[in-house]
C-alpha cells in the first residue's frame, strides 16, 4: 500500500544516508524499522499506569441538553460539572 507521511528533515536525511550505506532502498529501511518496532516484545509488555475514571451519572438517563454526537459539546458539558 502506498501512503504519505511527514518525516522530520534531519531524520529523513539520516535514514537516506543509512540506506545508501547499506545499499538498500530507503523504502526497505523504513519497512524494516516499522516491523522491528511493531514486533518488539518489550513494547507489548510495557507497564501501563492505571488511571482513575470519574463517572458522571445523571438521574433519569441521558440529559436532554447533551448531544453525544458532538464531542466538543459533550466535553464542555462534563467540564461544567467538575
Amino acid at each position: 500500500m502506498k501512503t504519505t507521511i511527514d518525516i522530520p528533515d534531519d531524520l529523513a536525511i539520516r535514514a537516506k544516508k543509512k540506506a545508501v550505506d547499506l545499499r538498500r532502498p530507503f523504502r526497505e529501511l523504513v519497512i524494516e524499522g516499522l516491523r522491528a518496532r511493531l514486533d518488539d516484545s518489550k513494547d507489548s509488555q510495557r507497564d501501563v499506569t492505571a488511571r482513575s475514571v470519574r463517572w458522571v451519572v445523571h438521574p433519569g438517563g441521558v440529559p436532554p441538553e447533551v448531544d453525544f454526537a458532538d464531542r466538543a459539546a459533550m466535553t464542555e458539558w462534563l467540564r461544567e460539572r467538575e
